[in-house]
C-alpha cells in the first residue's frame, strides 16, 4: 500500500476489542515516533505507554476518548529542552511532539492497528494524575487497540474538502 492509500484507510477508531497490541507492533510504532524528526535533533519528546489498569483508569477519569482501548500513547515533550525560533514568538515542543505522534498514529495505521487521536482532556490533570515531571507538557495521546467487529470510519471521514478550498499557489 502506497502512502496515499494509508493515509486515506487510517481513520479515528471510537470502539475497541479487548485483543491487545503486540509487543513487535508497539515496539514498530514507538520505534517510528523516535525516528521522527525534531527541530534542532533536540527530541524533547517524551512518550508514556499506558496498559496497566491503574493508570488507563486515570486516563478514563479524565476523558471519556479512551473508547477501550488496551494501550495508550501519551505524548508530552520536555520544556526544558526545546528550539527556540527566530523571533522568540515560537517554540519546537509542541510541534515536534506533534510530527511524533504523527509518524506513531501513521505506523499504527501501517500495522493493521486501530488508532485515535485524543486531545479532549486537560493536560495539567491529566499530567499531575499521571505523576509526570513538572517540565513535561502533555500535548495528545494516542489511542491504540483493534476494532471491535463492525466498527469503522465515522459518516463523514471520507468527505473532505477539494484542493482548491484549501490550497493557494502564490
Amino acid at each position: 500500500m502506497n502512502f496515499l492509500e494509508l493515509a486515506a484507510k487510517r481513520y479515528a477508531c471510537k470502539n475497541y476489542s479487548d485483543k491487545p497490541v503486540e509487543k513487535e507492533k508497539l515496539d514498530a510504532i514507538l520505534e517510528a515516533g523516535r525516528l521522527a524528526p525534531t527541530a534542532k535533533n533536540f527530541q524533547e519528546q517524551r512518550i508514556y505507554v499506558v496498559q496497566s489498569a491503574e493508570a488507563l483508569a486515570k486516563i478514563d477519569a479524565e476523558t471519556p476518548c479512551r473508547y477501550g482501548a488496551s494501550t495508550v500513547i501519551v505524548v508530552a515533550f520536555d520544556k526544558n529542552n526545546m528550539f527556540t525560533y527566530p523571533g522568540d514568538q515560537y517554540t519546537s515542543g509542541k510541534e515536534d511532539a506533534t510530527i511524533v505522534a504523527t509518524h506513531m498514529m501513521l505506523a499504527a495505521a501501517s500495522l493493521d492497528v486501530d488508532n485515535c487521536w485524543v486531545n479532549r482532556f486537560n493536560p495539567d490533570v491529566l499530567a499531575a494524575s499521571l505523576g509526570l515531571p513538572k517540565n513535561e507538557e502533555i500535548v495528545m495521546f494516542l489511542d491504540l487497540g483493534y476494532a471491535k467487529e463492525g466498527v469503522g470510519p465515522l459518516g463523514n471521514h471520507f468527505s473532505r474538502k477539494p484542493l482548491e478550498e484549501t490550497v493557494t499557489y502564490l
